[in-house]
């Protein structure tokens, strides 16, 4: 008999349901955690708790050993499972002994930039793996027998097209790898939260839909104004308004119930299946939260125009006008290169990919000039794509920008951490952003819902032109 899961059941059964961050940080005593994860566990309503790996890109404790010591106190966990630390073989070790454990629901994502206190050495950033191809290795594994529950992230607080529509379209290729249910990021604006609710239901998405409602206090508006961590954003006015009711005397605790409460309630009215609650693990207080949102939902119309915190003149999908200008002229390498293509069409069985697979072929025996070619590759692919030499080339396919110089190498689309625009990572625009417009200006955005598997290790320093028409590497 499977064990009881109250995440999947609830889900399944549509109602209304909540899940609580627990923050496993290094500064979190474990003993607390727990106690923490006794006191949510007797809060009905609450189905999980959703235990953190490199919450804000700092390492923290064990997600499994705090995930199982939950569990032994009630609490369902909700394992995050990051691609930041582990190469493919780590994620599908750390996914096995998850499944040994027990452990069906896990949360997939990207993950945030490795961090570190001042003083102490950063951890590697590893990125072998982006969210969507993190999904598919779990979806395989579910295949083969292991129960996983798999929850993805999205963030609909974007207020560029180009941040904003990738975000959606990501959330299409994760559901089709296999996602169960999405997670918003943090955000306080009710239309965008409509807006992801909409979007999903024209496309035909059936991922129930889990609002993020942050418990938001002065300390968190100020650092989340400064967009930290990465994909968290607080406009300077929810900022200025929190800052004011912190002055109260309760310190501003019962406003931010109230806000609380009455965003739960607006994502009840909207259809959402359930609440992600952060910003406080304290049992009472969710609670309490949880109670007054069940007094405000019939009234959930009323706080709509409330919550408002979104960004002055910012992107949204169904105003009028909403969608951007298309770029009247597409970079001159894009255009040729797509001449090219239909001149010398290779992409299927045609008399000149025959021939160029024999030459390759021919080339491939020989070492000595299996690398002179990969050499000359690179020596023009690196000036004018920034290659790195991967071995299993996509440019074709992703608008002839190099996915390899995102710093997180991700293959089908941002990461949640882009801040208007600009990398969460490094000062410079999002590449992704360049994959879109470019996308849009050619009339190709619907072949940016193809997946893109993770490039092969083996290939890396080889001719993608060899691996190409020998058919050595992943494709889309």
């Amino acid at each position: 008999m499977p064990s009881s899961n109250p995440l999947r059941e609830a889900l399944a059964a549509g109602r209304f349901c909540y899940l609580v961050e627990l923050v496993a940080s290094r500064i979190a005593r474990e003993a607390r955690l727990l106690e923490i994860a006794t006191g949510l566990a007797r809060v009905p309503g609450v189905v999980a708790g959703s235990v953190t790996s490199y919450a804000g890109g700092a390492p923290g404790h064990d997600p499994l050993r705090i995930g199982t010591a939950a569990r032994a106190r009630g609490l369902t966990p909700n394992i995050h499972v990051t691609c930041v630390s582990l190469d493919r073989a780590g994620l599908r070790k750390l996914l096995e002994d998850a499944a040994a454990l027990g452990i069906e629901n896990v949360f997939a994502m990207s993950g945030d930039w490795p961090t570190a206190p001042v003083g102490q050495d950063r951890p590697p950033a590893v990125y072998d793996l982006d969210s969507v191809q993190l999904v598919a290795m779990i979806a395989g594994l579910r295949r083969a027998g292991t129960p996983f529950h798999v929850a993805v992230a999205v963030s609909p607080f974007k207020y560029l097209e180009s941040d904003g529509l990738y975000q959606y379209l990501k959330l299409e290729k994760k559901a089709a790898a296999g996602a169960d249910c999405a997670i918003t990021q943090v955000g306080w604006d009710a239309e965008k939260f409509r807006e992801l609710r909409r979007y999903a239901a024209e496309r035909g998405l059936r991922l129930p839909l889990i609002g993020n409602v942050y418990v938001l206090g002065p300390t968190a508006a100020a650092k989340m104004v400064r967009g930290e961590p990465p994909g968290c954003w607080v406009s300077p006015e929810l900022l200025a308004t929190v800052q004011r009711e912190s002055e109260a005397p309760d310190g501003g605790l019962d406003a931010r119930v109230e806000r609380a409460a009455r965003t739960i309630a607006i994502l009840r009215g909207l259809g959402y299946a359930g609440a992600y609650l952060g910003g406080t693990q304290d049992p009472a207080l969710i609670g309490r939260i949880i109670a007054r949102a069940d007094e405000l939902a019939p009234r959930w119309e009323e706080f709509v125009s409330e919550l408002s915190f979104g960004r002055p003149g910012g992107f949204y999908l169904y105003r009028d006008g909403a969608r951007a200008r298309r770029p009247a002229r597409r970079p001159a390498v894009a255009v040729v290169l797509d001449a090219l293509g239909r001149l010398f069409p290779v992409r299927r069985e045609t008399a000149l990919r025959k021939a160029l697979r024999a030459l390759f072929r021919l080339i491939d025996r020989s070492r000595p000039a299996a690398r002179a070619l990969e050499r000359l590759e690179f020596a023009i692919k690196k000036p004018v794509f920034g290659c790195q030499a991967c071995g299993n080339c996509v440019l074709g396919d992703l608008e002839y920008v190099c996915p390899m110089t995102c710093p997180k190498h991700e293959r089908n689309g941002p990461c949640g951490g882009t801040a208007h625009g600009r990398c969460e990572v490094e000062d410079k625009p999002c590449i992704w952003g360049a994959v879109y417009e470019r996308a849009g200006a050619a009339g190709r955005l619907d072949s940016l819902r193809v997946y893109v598997p993770p490039p092969e290790p083996a290939l890396q320093g080889t001719s993608s032109w060899i691996n190409y028409f020998l058919e050595r590497d992943a494709r889309p």
